[in-house]
């Protein structure tokens, strides 16, 4: 796992997992796998066309796959937030889900921008070349809207 339970300790309190998962590591190890799911999705490449104009194709599996301090530190640390996301949804024991919220939504937008080219992590592994498919015609048709006088 990119993710490790023992990492969560930066972003959650002992007592406070214990409390809010009653100390099963199932909802933990279910929580951080939803997050590192949730992460390849906004790293991944869409299926539409736009999504093929030329940005990075980050290596996901690479990046996701790295251990220790092979990983990404920003990467790793949304992935924080986000796991703590999927865990508070079951219990608000002496937890201010406002700031888990708004932590929560700031690694969605970051991940966002990433994905669509906004922002970039040099750091992060690229897809080589003859990996990603070329794009071909990139071609975009369309028309103003109709121009109405107002009266």
């Amino acid at each position: 796992m990119f993710l490790v339970q023992e990492e969560l300790k930066t972003v959650l309190y002992d007592y406070q997992l214990g409390q809010i998962t009653e100390d099963d590591n199932t909802i933990v190890v279910n929580a951080i796998a939803a997050a590192e799911e949730e992460v390849r999705s906004y790293l991944s490449p869409g299926i539409l066309k736009s999504a093929q104009d030329g940005r990075p194709r980050y290596d996901v599996a690479a990046i996701l796959s790295a251990t220790g301090n092979n990983r990404n530190v920003l990467i790793l640390e949304h992935t924080k937030n986000i796991a703590v996301w999927w865990i508070i949804r079951l219990c608000n024991a002496d937890l201010i889900f406002e700031q888990a919220k708004q932590r929560y939504d700031a690694s969605i937008k970051y991940l966002e921008k990433l994905r669509t080219g906004e922002v970039v992590i040099s750091s992060l592994p690229v897809l080589a070349p003859e990996a990603t498919p070329e794009v071909t015609d990139f071609y975009r048709a369309g028309s103003r809207r109709k121009f109405k006088h107002e009266d």
